[in-house]
């Protein structure tokens, strides 16, 4: 007899089967609800295949799946979330990957250039370029000259950027050819991507404070980061809502992916714009997403002499400086190439230090030191606080003539020949590891002030500075560093930078 034939003497068992039955039954369908991302059971496979679909599975997403002839929206599962038909993007869902803090091989650059300027370019580039580990390439407008070859290994991989003549039919393309340089790039370079970074052939970029920063942000959203002018009209005139490319914007590898599979389509749609940030900006807006702007990248719309800029920075990690051609050579005495050379030599020691104010006074003497870390020292005759101290002297000219003010997106203060107002300058001039692990840079002075002193405590006197910072790399700037004057003997001062204390006031 088998054993689910019941009699009246195991009639109780059957109805306790089932009724156990029934429980595990109700059981299963109550955990199916709460945990949807579980295996389904090929217990009722007949019963799934039978049953209505009328709605959107609670697995399923909505993203944005762009094509080539328009924009489109379709929900997509979870277990299958690739949505390019473009053969040249990749499909491969590891082109994201989210499983590692965010590190330099994460980014790949798209840099910008032409074969005229990059003979005196290279140098700005291969002073921060890391051959072998910085990922990404210079997109030229034809083959480099005999002059340029055999390529130097310091620089950063060639490639010639696509003909658009037929595609646009325009007779200046040099703003199409910039931002078409986005699709290029990720087409070469995509494999394990989390951001693009693209700028031109004249700026100079800090690697490791770019990491740093790009670390905070998920790189598995849509993220558009970049940095607006210090002319407050061309930020009129273009736009405040773009990022200026040529000191470098940041796309996130999603907004990347979604912008190289419908940039034609915008270039096309945008072929009456004539500036290539606003363009991209257009195209990215479009997408739905807004800029992002950071304080540490620097279009550097200003001619002249930028080292009252410099001597005064933003609170925020130094990111990018670009038009190294327009401004006069940052450090006296050189010409730009070595000065940028030499301004890396800083960095390699402490990028999260480079440019940051650190301002301390020498009470007995009256004075007051504003250090840029790694490039420069002002020295004033008289006691002075940060909260004056932290607006760049306007030792620069205006990027575009304007007749009246305000000329900057930041306040400035006027050049002085006050002898209580205008610093003793002194510039960078080495750097090296003590035996104790500090940082020990030095500064020498440019050239005589040439006033009469301020008070009876002239610092005519004083041509070197040193400045001990730590090793260790700070990794939060919510607030500034504090410095103590540790001694001043004959021509020379000593400062020791340090965290500031609680309540500590600098001023």
């Amino acid at each position: 007899m088998a054993s689910f034939n019941c009699n009246i003497d195991f009639g109780g068992v059957c109805k306790t089967q089932l009724i156990f039955c029934m429980v595990l039954y109700f059981v299963f369908i109550v955990l199916s609800n709460l945990y949807p991302s579980c295996p389904s059971s090929d217990f009722f496979p007949s019963f799934w295949k039978t049953a209505p679909d009328i709605s959107i599975s609670s697995r399923s997403v909505v993203s944005p799946t762009i094509s080539n002839d328009s924009p489109t929206i379709s929900a997509i599962s979870n277990d299958s979330p690739t949505i390019t038909n473009d053969p040249t993007i990749s499909n491969d869902s590891s082109t994201i990957s989210t499983d590692s803090p965010t590190n330099l091989s994460h980014l790949v650059f798209g840099l910008v250039g032409s074969e005229l300027a990059w003979h005196h370019r290279k140098a700005y580039i291969e002073s921060w370029w890391r051959p072998n580990i910085t990922r990404g390439f210079l997109f030229l407008d034809k083959e480099p000259t005999a002059e340029l070859l055999p390529w130097s290994r310091a620089s950063p991989p060639y490639r010639i950027s696509d003909d658009l003549t037929t595609f646009l039919k325009k007779p200046d393309l040099t703003a199409q050819r910039i931002v078409h340089g986005i699709v290029e790039t990720f087409r070469e370079e995509h494999e394990n991507l989390r951001w693009l970074v693209m700028g031109d052939d004249d700026s100079i970029f800090f690697l490791d404070n770019i990491v740093e920063i790009l670390a905070k942000f998920d790189h598995t959203k849509y993220y558009y980061l970049g940095g607006h002018s210090e002319f407050i009209f061309s930020n009129y005139w273009f736009s405040f809502s773009q990022g200026f490319g040529g000191a470098g914007f940041m796309l996130s590898a999603p907004l990347a992916k979604a912008l190289a599979k419908d940039l034609e389509n915008c270039l096309s749609r945008y072929a009456h714009l004539e500036a290539a940030d606003q363009s991209t900006m257009s195209c990215i807006a479009d997408i739905g997403v807004s800029l992002t702007p950071l304080q540490g990248i620097h279009q550097m719309d200003m001619r002249g002499d930028a080292s009252g800029f410099l001597s005064s920075h933003p609170q925020f990690p130094l990111m990018s400086l670009h038009h190294f051609d327009m401004v006069e050579p940052i450090f006296p005495s050189m010409d730009r190439a070595k000065s940028t050379r030499h301004l890396m030599k800083a960095a390699k020691f402490d990028q999260s230090r480079i440019l940051q104010q650190t301002v301390c006074h020498h009470r007995k003497s009256n004075w007051t030191f504003s250090i840029s870390w790694g490039y420069s020292v002002h020295l004033y005759e008289r006691i002075m606080p940060r909260s004056y101290l932290q607006y760049p002297i306007e030792t620069f000219e205006k990027w575009l003539p304007n007749p009246t003010p305000p000329h900057y997106m930041f306040n400035t203060r006027l050049p002085s020949n006050d002898s209580c107002e205008a610093p003793h300058l002194f510039f960078f001039k080495s750097i090296k590891k003590t035996p104790k692990n500090d940082v020990f840079t030095s500064f020498s002075r440019a050239w005589p002030r040439r006033l009469l002193p301020c008070s009876s405590n002239s610092a005519e006197i004083i041509t070197k500075i040193t400045v001990i910072s730590p090793e260790t790399k700070r990794t939060e700037i919510e607030r500034c560093e504090c410095c103590d004057v540790i001694r001043v003997h004959g021509s020379k001062a000593d400062i020791k930078i340090r965290e500031c204390m609680t309540d500590e006031i600098i001023a």
